[in-house]
């Protein structure tokens, strides 16, 4: 097995910086509710990441990134072992990166008595 190298949030946010490309496994729902605020990433759901693997440019370096790390390296790993050899994972994914204070985007909460007027088809 290929050992995949591992970084943390603050140094994959400078190697971000310097042209290296972030793969989001996360799934959509998860990336509507908070993403990363970056220029440049790619979204790659873990389950259709055996289909759409190719998407990622082989000869690109690749920082693969999940909510805590664990998806990321199972994406990681597939990624290593059909022939990409500049994948590098992102530890405690998303989490760290806001608890460290890096950029991210968040869906504004609604308003629960948003929901009240939605539930009797009134407008808010």
């Amino acid at each position: 097995m290929i050992k995949i190298k591992e970084i943390s949030p603050t140094a994959a946010h400078a190697m971000i910086k310097k042209g290296v490309l972030l793969v989001d496994v996360r799934q959509p729902q998860e990336v509507a509710k908070k993403s990363f605020d970056l220029p440049e990433v790619l979204l790659l759901p873990l389950n259709r990441l055996e289909e759409r693997f190719r998407e990622i440019p082989a000869d690109r370096q690749a920082i693969i990134a999940c909510n805590s790390g664990n998806r990321s390296l199972i994406a990681a790993r597939f990624l290593a072992d059909h022939g990409y050899r500049k994948v590098i994972n992102m530890q405690y994914g998303i989490t760290r990166w806001e608890k460290d204070g890096l950029p991210v985007i968040r869906k504004p909460k609604q308003n629960p008595i948003y929901w009240l007027l939605r539930m009797f088809n009134m407008r808010s």
